[in-house]
C-alpha cells in the first residue's frame, strides 16, 4: 500500500514539473477558464497549452468541462491552490535564507578587510 502512495506522489510531482503546468495550475487557482483564457493570460500558443493540459488532465490534476463550444478547465481539488502556495512559502523562505548567508558572507569579508 505505502509503495502505490510513494508512486502517486511521484507520478503527481511529476505532472506538476514543469513551468508552464505550473502558470496554467496558478491561473486555474481562481476559478475555472477557458483554453483561450489561458492561452491569452500566459501569452502562448494553442499547442503548447493545450499539450500541457493535456498532461495534467492525464494525471487527473485537471479537469475539463464542455459549455457550448468551448471547454473550461477546473482544478480536480481545491488542495492543488494550497500546495502551490505551500511550495511559494518554501520558495520565500530558501530565498531569505540564501540571501541572509550571502549578506553573512559579505559582512565578513568585510571584517576581515578592516582587521
Amino acid at each position: 500500500m505505502e509503495e502505490g502512495l510513494q508512486q502517486f506522489k511521484a507520478d503527481f510531482f511529476k505532472a506538476l514539473a514543469h513551468p508552464l503546468r505550473i502558470r496554467i495550475l496558478e491561473l486555474l487557482v481562481d476559478g475555472k477558464k477557458s483554453v483561450n483564457e489561458i492561452q491569452d493570460c500566459l501569452e502562448k500558443e494553442g499547442s503548447a497549452v493545450s499539450q500541457q493540459l493535456s498532461v495534467l488532465r492525464a494525471k487527473n490534476i485537471v479537469y475539463g468541462e464542455k459549455e457550448g463550444k468551448k471547454v473550461y478547465y477546473s482544478l480536480s481539488d481545491p488542495m492543488i491552490g494550497e500546495l502551490l502556495g505551500v511550495a511559494k512559502d518554501i520558495f520565500n523562505n530558501h530565498l531569505v535564507h540564501t540571501i541572509s548567508r550571502l549578506e553573512e558572507m559579505t559582512s565578513n569579508g568585510s571584517d576581515e578587510e578592516n582587521n
